[in-house]
């Protein structure tokens, strides 16, 4: 494996930097100001739209979809690199039409939607003049088993009638939210794996309630995370995507590049909060000493590097494999960073909100909000429980009675 940058990728990494340093992190205290004078915490700021017309301009659009007829044609281990420079601000992937859960829905469309579909939903999507969001986890099952959703999708002549409950429908409160791909049972009857399906779900249509948004420690992301009912609601039977019983196999396809996305962008969260601790223990002093004196404060400082630098490298090994012989293939690497990325990024947090002060867990800063999303990713696409169990019994399956014995 080689570590060195593309060419092509060098050269996003030099575009994607220059945008992040001459328009986003200036544009972060605006975004803020403008999203408080609202009143409204899901409003949509004016500059976010400036910053999507400069990324535009600079070819810095859609950059995780590899199919360069639809994006910049980068492959997985080309597009870790941005993402992770995307993560170092809440609101770089948005500007640049990279954020989740579009990205994840977009690849959905992209690899099985037909061509009305994609007319109808991914186009716009892919031009950023709408967004999405993606409803799978129920408030009445543990839905870390996918095999337990049980919204009901049921066939009636040329529609489809959804009944049941989500909730952590991320993105569903964005002010330009449009349609949602929605996951459901078709056929309880079916194999354990085939039961379920997916729909496209457009949010004002009739029987889909907003019940509420869910906070996550008491701050209320701007795109939100929604619980929704679906009560008789009704679309056409066009709207399926693939075919009834594809659900789970088109879940497991979307989760192995989101988890990439995710990690890398919570590897570039870290290296912010790295350089905020530093910053804030040179400048500091207490009993007559500057806080980067302290032989405590030291060890978290290269603690955190050598801990970024193994879960980077991680990352990259996950995604050329991905790249290399495939998401199967690369599965167990990719439950290992899924584990480790988030983990490893919270504990990075947690040692500069310390250093910080009274300061690290106020509003003042952003390392509270930072913690608080970063620590969902242990839950969002698969917690972290789910893919221990799956690298555990990957392990363990050569030394299982009735295996033959490894070779040493």
């Amino acid at each position: 494996m080689d570590f060195k940058p593309s060419e092509r990728c060098a050269q996003f990494m030099g575009r994607l930097t220059a945008f992040m340093e001459e328009h986003v992190y200036p544009a972060e205290p605006i975004y803020e100001r403008q999203l408080r004078e609202s009143g409204d915490p899901h409003h949509q700021p004016a500059i976010m739209e400036e910053l999507k017309a400069h990324a535009r301009e600079l070819g810095l659009w859609n950059m995780f979809l590899p199919d360069p007829e639809y994006g910049a044609g980068l492959s997985n281990s080309e597009y870790a690199p941005l993402a992770e420079i995307l993560g170092r601000s809440h609101i770089a992937s948005e500007a640049c039409n990279c954020s989740a859960p579009d990205t994840g829905n977009m690849e959905v469309l992209h690899q099985f939607a037909t061509p009305e579909q994609k007319e109808r939903w991914l186009a716009p999507l892919l031009e950023g003049e709408i967004r999405s969001s993606f409803a799978m986890t129920e408030p009445d099952v543990a839905s870390s088993d996918a095999t337990n959703i049980s919204l009901s999708i049921q066939r009636d002549g040329d529609e489809y009638m959804l009944d049941g409950r989500k909730w952590w429908i991320s993105g569903a409160m964005h002010p330009h939210c449009r349609i949602m791909i929605v996951m459901g049972k078709t056929d309880p009857s079916a194999p354990r794996h085939r039961q379920q399906s997916m729909i496209l779900v457009p949010l004002e249509t009739p029987g889909v309630t907003v019940v509420r948004n869910l906070p996550v420690f008491g701050y209320t992301d701007q795109e939100g995370h929604a619980e929704i009912t679906f009560e008789g609601v009704r679309v056409p039977a066009s709207n399926l995507i693939a075919g009834e019983g594809d659900g789970f196999m088109i879940a497991q396809a979307r989760l192995g590049p989101g988890r990439i996305h995710h990690c890398m962008r919570s590897i570039g969260a870290a290296e912010r909060a790295l350089q905020a601790m530093c910053r804030r223990a040179a400048t500091r002093t207490t009993f007559g000493q500057p806080i980067a004196s302290r032989a405590n404060v030291q060890d978290w400082i290269a603690e955190s590097r050598v801990e970024i630098e193994m879960a980077r490298l991680l990352t990259l090994k996950a995604a050329w494999l991905m790249d290399t012989v495939g998401n199967r293939e690369a599965r167990m690497e990719i439950s290992a960073i899924k584990i480790a990325a988030p983990n490893i990024a919270l504990k990075v947090i947690d040692r500069a909100i310390q250093v910080h002060g009274g300061g690290g867990v106020s509003g003042d800063f952003p390392l509270a909000a930072a913690y608080a999303h970063l620590r969902t990713l242990r839950l969002a696409d698969g917690p972290d429980e789910v893919h221990k169990l799956s690298i555990a019994r990957r392990e363990l399956a050569p030394h299982m009675p009735g295996r033959a014995t490894p070779s040493s």
